[in-house]
Parts: C-alpha cells; structure tokens; sequence
C-alpha cells in the first residue's frame, strides 16, 4: 500500500514539487579502518541487501516509491548502524532483520515513524 493511500503516480505528476520516490532510504556502508566505529562493521551492508530484498518482495520499489541506497559516511556510526529516510529526513539505528522489516512494514509501507529505532 502506498504512503497515507495515495497511489504511487500521485507523486509523479508533472505538477507536482514531489521528489522522485515517496521514499527514499540511504544506509551507512561506510568502512573505516582502524578502531574508529563503523556502520559496516555491525552488518549494514547485509542489511541493506536484505531491506532492499523486501521492499522488492513487497513490490513498493520503483518510480514513486521507495529506493534503497547504499550511503558513505553519514557521521553517525556512532549511535549504532545507521539509516535516514527522504523526504522525511527521519534516521534510525538497528540490529537486525527484525528492525528493519519494522522499519519497511511501519515507515515505508505504512507511513508510520518507528519511535522505538529512532535516533
């Protein structure tokens, strides 16, 4: 289901100021050497793959819908593996599969923040 029940085509009109996808979704991949935390050294890459995966199996990628990107550094490895959703500008932390299928099945399919993976 599309975002608030608007089908996807709402977001490309021509008259519209909407970005290209409802939703788009970048992970820090990013690998350091060293000591220094990383988002990858916590699996962000498998991730990725795996929430890229499901946004496909649940067929809400594509044109007007949501895309999952790899992202460098986001400087915030920090506060756990990291991710932000555009347009929202909303950023989580995660550990596992579990978060982010929350995560696709709440934000991306939903519409709903997940408070609880929120950073």
């Amino acid at each position: 289901m599309p975002v608030s029940g608007v089908p996807p085509t709402t977001f490309l009109s021509s008259q519209s100021p909407m970005s290209y996808y409802a939703h788009h979704v970048f992970f820090c991949c990013n690998q350091r050497d060293g000591e220094r935390v990383c988002c990858n050294d916590k699996g962000a890459s498998k991730l990725r793959d795996y929430a890229k995966q499901r946004v496909k199996e649940l067929e809400l990628a594509g044109k007007g819908r949501v895309r999952v990107n790899q992202a460098g550094c986001l400087d915030r490895c920090e506060e756990g593996p990291c991710i932000v959703v555009y347009p929202e500008e909303t950023w989580y932390t995660y550990v596992d599969e579990h978060d982010i299928d929350e995560i696709v099945e709440e934000h991306l399919r939903h519409g709903r923040v997940v408070e609880r993976l929120k950073i």
